[in-house]
This record gives structure tokens, sequence and C-alpha cells, in this order.
């Protein structure tokens, strides 16, 4: 039987580097999105450009509309991007048909490790470093428990990103309070602080991510590198970033987490490692990350390597080798927002650096998004980053 992948979440950039990775080892793969076309959906690479209901307003009727275009391409191995997507893709798993793959664990190991209250617990076990972390199972233990802090600033860390319900999905966000007052005020405005959530200290430091790749509980490959710039400038997407060694600490980590919760597949472990070098467990995404094409040009060819390994095919050894990878709209994004700023934050002097950096990302920079081979999707990003400057 003919391999025929569909992907999800075509406006992505980390869709748009599984499809160009597994359309060039000879697959068919189509392309799925709320609306059409999609960033992946122009690539040369796919096959198909498909549309289907939103999932984070109508989780139901998007399964039902996956379920119809599985069975129209005939699709034998099904790859979501979004944690939007995998959740839903997740929950209604047992109704795809036999043939297809799906390369995830169980959901009760996946719940192990993306909702961030058991991943902690479990870390704890495991002996991984976190921030000091209260457990809170709604708004009002919250509130209990933050009249109770002296030390501040805390951070407010709802127990999932996307919060999966049968009407649909409620998004959330990470918050920062630096004293009783402003905690108080966050957990009383946002809504999703009825659900579960951790009250964790602050940890002062860098982030740092460790990529792999899991067969049936035993690792296949890690990945990790370096954000040389980021959007916004503070802390944010990377736009420009290049790979780099693995650190021994952060691998050791990661490595007892997914190995105790038997993964399969692809994940993100993130730390943030303190000025003394601890690196502080953060959270666990059990999906492809934004700067996954960096990886793919650095020799670590995650989406190739995760089909052969959800289809029984022997995996090749492999081994990075040091590239760096831009996204040019992001990082034109980060520049206008540091010549915008004001003269205490960047001085006249450093604004003309950032011009002359931006115009010079170095000689053996690739471009994650424009490829001479595959110049379509470009096009089509560029028209909406227009489209979007216009509606300013």
């Amino acid at each position: 039987m003919e391999t025929r992948v569909l992907v999800l979440d075509g406006n992505q950039r980390a869709c748009l580097a599984a499809v160009r990775s597994l359309g060039a080892h000879g697959l068919w793969v189509a392309v799925g999105e709320t609306s059409g076309p999609s960033l992946a959906g122009t690539s040369r690479y796919c096959q198909r450009s498909c549309s289907y209901p939103d999932p984070s307003k109508d989780p139901r009727a998007f399964f039902e509309a996956l379920l119809a275009l599985i069975d129209e391409h005939s699709v034998t191995f099904l790859l979501p991007i979004t944690e939007a997507t995998t959740y839903v893709v997740l929950r209604y798993r047992d109704e795809l048909p036999p043939a297809v793959t799906v390369p995830f664990p169980p959901e009760a190991s996946v719940e192990k490790l993306a909702d961030k209250n058991q991943l902690f617990e479990f870390a704890v076990e495991k002996g991984i470093p976190i921030p000091d972390t209260i457990q809170c199972g709604n708004r009002q233990e919250g509130l209990a428990a933050v009249a109770q802090i002296d030390d501040f600033p805390i951070v407010l860390k709802p127990f999932k990103s996307k919060i999966l319900n049968t009407d649909g999905i409620l998004s959330t966000r990470v918050l920062i309070a630096h004293n009783v007052t402003e905690a108080e005020s966050l957990l009383n405005a946002h809504g999703f602080f009825e659900y579960p959530f951790t009250i964790q200290s602050f940890i002062e430091g860098v982030g740092q991510g460790v990529f792999a790749l899991f067969s049936h509980g035993q690792p296949v490959c890690y990945f990790s590198h370096r954000r040389l710039r980021e959007k916004p400038p503070g802390g944010g997407v990377s736009v420009l970033s290049e790979s780099a060694p693995l650190d021994a600490q952060l691998k050791n980590s990661a490595e007892k987490l997914l190995v105790g919760a038997g993964w399969h597949g692809v994940a993100m472990v993130e730390f943030r490692v303190s000025p003394t070098g601890t690196g502080y467990l953060m959270e666990v995404n059990p999906r492809f990350w934004g700067s996954l094409q960096l990886a793919i040009d650095s020799g670590i060819d995650f989406p190739w390597l995760l089909y052969l390994i959800s289809t029984g095919q022997q995996v090749p050894q492999v081994q990075w080798v040091r590239r760096r990878v831009r996204w040019v709209l992001g990082d034109l994004d980060r520049l206008f927002i540091v010549l915008k700023s004001s003269p205490s934050t960047y001085s006249w002097r450093q604004k003309l650096q950032e011009i002359l950096r931006f115009l010079s990302p170095g000689r053996h920079t690739r471009h994650e998004v424009n490829r001479w081979g595959d110049l379509q999707p470009f096009w089509f990003e560029l028209k909406q980053y227009v489209r979007a400057l216009k509606g300013q």
C-alpha cells in the first residue's frame, strides 16, 4: 500500500519543514489548514491542499472533517503539528481507521508530560530540578496561596497552553506577577485560572531546549540550538538560530523524563538555566518546534526519522553539523521593533549596528522559508506579510 501522509496546521513553519522533508523522500503528502491556501500548502512537495473546521471552535466538527479527508485521500500517516490539533486527534484516536498511523504514544503518556501539574510531580520523582512549586486546583486555591507568598516575582503557569473542552479549545498563557496585588489581579482577570495551574518561583537565567526523538521509550536522537536573535528582542520566537552542542545535564534530565514516560515520537523539553548552571524544568511540548528546519539542515531529519520509527523501518545513524537558519520576515519584524524603540532602550548607534547585522546574517546562513528549489511558500508568506502591514 502506498504511504499517503496528511500533515495538519499548514500555516506553521514547522509544517512546511515537515512537508519538505517527507516530500523530498518521495512520500505523497497532503496539507490541511482551517482555510486555504496555506504556507505549506503552496510547497511543490504538497500534492493536495485541504481545509477543515477550526478545532479551537468545534473540536468534534474538525475531527469529523478529518475522517472525511482521510477517507477521500486514503491517508495512512497523520501528522498534527500544533497542540490544538494534536490533543483533538488523541482524544478521538480510537475512531481513526486502523490503517492510519499517528506517531504518538497513548494519551495517558502524553498527559503525563503535557499536563504541567502531572509533569512537575513526575520530575520530582525523577530527581529533576524544578522551581519552587505550589499546585492549585482552581482560582480560589491560588488566591489563598499567593496571600502567603513573600518572595516575588512568581510565575502563574496554567496546566496546559491549550485546554480541550467538548465545545472548543481554551488558549492560556504563562503570567508573571511582581507582588501580591498583581498576582490577585491576574488570577481574577483570566478565566483559565478556573482550571488547575501552578505557582512557581521565578528563575533568573536563559532558556534552553532539548529536542528529542524516541521510539517506544528509547532514545533515537537529540538536537540542540542557540538562539541568536529573537522576536521580540527581549525574548520570544527565534528568528536566527544555529545548531549547538547538547548540554549533558539537560540531556540527562530530558532522558529521565522521556524514558520514564515510555515516550514515542518527538518532544521538546524546555529548561531555564540559572547563572549557577542548574537547568530547571519548565515544560515538555509533545510536538514539533518552530526551528525544525534548522535541525533538518543540521543533519537531524526529524520528520523522516519519525516516519521511519513509526512504520517499523530501520533508522540510519545520524550526526549533526553546525548550521545557521534565519526566518527572514520574522527577523525584519524584529528590526522594526528595535528601530521603533526609545533611545533609552536602543541608542542610535545600537540601532545602526542592528541594521548592519540584519544585512549581514552570515555567509553560511540558510533561509528557513525562502528556498530556491521551493519559492512559492515565501511568496505566499510575503503577500500575507504585506497585507498585514497595510492593515495596520
